[in-house]
């Protein structure tokens, strides 16, 4: 089965799903040698998923010891062309996994193997247990259409609940763990992240063109907070990126392709505007029982045991990012010339102009 004409998937490629079963399935014997009649099925694309990683779901079972098994996996693929990033940061990403399943502060799905030849499916890979749960996907948007909306109140509480709570128990994981995560732009995390975005600006303005996201970048980094919180980063912090289980609690955070040591406050300035972005930003009515701003950064300093303060300078920091991505993404999405972004930058300055 070729999965590239199949509605509502948005992996950056796609490949024949038959053919993928054959080489998982090899490979899988030589990774469980005592294992026999090993089957694998329900090769999917998980609908929804984005553009940064091709993810694949599947179905195993074999025979070991006389007993039958039988596990829900994961196969998540490093992009090798029509990248969202350009940092290469796929064996971080699945070190960083492996550290929070193994601390418990946070609920990820479970690492099982980590393949860095490339021969086996073009490109290198890792596989995790599968999760079961359900997605408030963002495109539509989750409080117009979807579960979310048909939920009941008391429910949607225990989920952003839950969520927050997720979010803000990254912080409970220490940077010490984590120096894997270093990324070159200077002597901490946080000048490092800068400087992450440094380079993707100009990664995606090569030929200097965009005169006021660079100007806006520049007057961002000269308000920088003075005594940033150190931090482990999640990158995509936000609600889709969250597996819900049926008890309305996360069993599952997911998409860690772009962590860093940036600080604490990185990921809770993400998460607060991709919510604003969800709902009032598109006049959306923000869902009963879902956390306005100020509960969730109450909530996030009770459990992370970290100040919020100076959040404003991280959200404002988090719009630039999406600004950013918005240009690459029109790229990967091959729009036409005549579809036109709003100037990138302009939203950031207008934000700076009132910090």
């Amino acid at each position: 089965m070729n999965a590239a004409s199949a509605p509502g998937i948005v992996a950056p490629e796609t490949r024949d799903l038959g053919e993928l079963a054959e080489a998982v399935a090899a490979w899988l014997s030589l990774r469980m040698p005592n294992a026999q009649a090993i089957e694998l099925s329900n090769f999917a694309y998980p609908l929804g998923a984005g553009m940064s990683h091709e993810t694949i779901l599947f179905d195993a079972t074999w025979r070991q010891g006389g007993m039958s098994s039988s596990l829900g996996m994961v196969v998540r693929i490093k992009p090798t062309r029509r990248t969202v990033y350009p940092d290469d940061l796929f064996v971080q990403q699945y070190r960083l996994i492996e550290l929070m399943h193994e601390t418990g502060a946070v609920r990820v799905a479970r690492p099982l193997w980590f393949e860095a030849d490339a021969e086996i499916l073009g490109a290198p890979f890792f596989v995790m247990e599968k999760v079961a749960g359900r997605v408030a996907v963002s495109y539509p948007p989750y409080s117009r259409e979807g579960w979310l909306v048909t939920a009941a109140p008391q429910d949607r509480r225990r989920i952003w609940e839950s969520a927050v709570t997720q979010l803000a128990s990254i912080q409970h994981v220490p940077v010490a763990r984590a120096g894997f995560l270093e990324l070159p732009g200077g002597p901490d995390g946080f000048d490092q992240e800068v400087d992450r975005w440094r380079r993707y600006v100009e990664w995606v303005d090569p030929a200097a063109e965009r005169g006021l996201l660079r100007d806006t970048f520049a007057r961002l980094i000269e308000a920088r907070p003075a005594d940033p919180p150190e931090g482990i980063v999640w990158g995509d912090s936000r609600l889709g990126n969250m597996m819900i289980g049926n008890t309305n609690e996360v069993v599952a955070v997911m998409d860690w392709e772009q962590p860093s040591l940036g600080g604490a406050l990185h990921d809770l300035g993400w998460w607060l505007t991709s919510d604003h972005n969800q709902t009032i930003g598109q006049g959306i009515t923000p869902l009963e029982g879902m956390g306005n701003r100020d509960e969730t950064i109450a909530l996030w300093s009770q459990v992370s045991g970290k100040s919020a303060a100076g959040i404003e300078w991280y959200e404002i920091f988090a719009c630039l990012k999406m600004e950013c991505l918005a240009i690459r993404m029109m790229a990967l999405r091959d729009m036409p010339a005549s579809v036109r972004l709003a100037e990138p930058g302009a939203r950031t300055a207008r934000l700076l102009d009132g910090l």
